[in-house]
């Protein structure tokens, strides 16, 4: 009574088949899905991992000093490819140029600093005087020469590469603008005084 007959089996197999058939025409895949068991070893690799925490620690030691060897290379040689991400990209690269395109005050902050400090510390009241005064000079015009340089870089961001992100290119900018132009890390594509990018 409750059982299926032999005839309705039959027929859900042929309709089994068919919706197998239509569906492999229609773009299924056209065969059974792996089981797990199966899938995972087709996953498998073997791993080789090392003996002792001592010889992880060597290893990893050396893959990073061998990247910062690659990344120190790079800063001295200018190859983007392999700069650290603190440098790399076409906007950090083009806060670089129009830093070096120009003279800027702060890149003589520590030679003048040294001068200053003798004259504050020279014996005469009138040498000290000076000290100060130069050194108050010396702060003014470095926040001046940097609000230009801010002014210039925003306008210049906006111009060349609007799409791009333009986030931390003015902190960057500013600490390249304080370093010695000889000691800048990637060295200086553009001599001082030509026309800025």
């Amino acid at each position: 009574m409750f059982g299926r007959s032999k005839e309705s089996t039959a027929e859900a197999s042929a309709s089994a088949s068919a919706s197998t058939e239509l569906a492999s025409r229609a773009g299924g895949k056209g065969r059974a899905t792996p089981k797990r068991r199966e899938a995972e070893k087709g996953r498998r690799r073997a791993i080789t991992a090392p003996k002792d925490r001592k010889q992880a620690y060597r290893e990893a030691r050396g893959r990073q000093r061998d990247e910062r060897k690659v990344s120190m290379q790079a800063l001295r040689t200018g190859d983007e490819r392999h700069l650290p991400p603190r440098d790399r990209g076409p906007v950090k690269r083009y806060a670089r140029d129009i830093v070096d395109a120009r003279r800027s005050v702060a890149e003589f902050f520590l030679p003048l600093a040294v001068v200053i400090l003798l004259l504050t510390y020279a014996g005469s009241d009138w040498l000290k005087t000076i000290g100060s005064t130069l050194w108050l000079a010396l702060v003014v015009l470095i926040v001046i020469d940097s609000v230009l340089l801010a002014r210039r870089l925003k306008k210049g961001l906006a111009r060349s590469h609007p799409a791009e992100n333009h986030r931390g290119a003015l902190p960057y900018a500013l600490m390249r603008s304080m370093q010695i132009r000889k000691f800048r890390l990637p060295p200086p594509r553009i001599k001082a005084g030509s026309r800025r990018p």
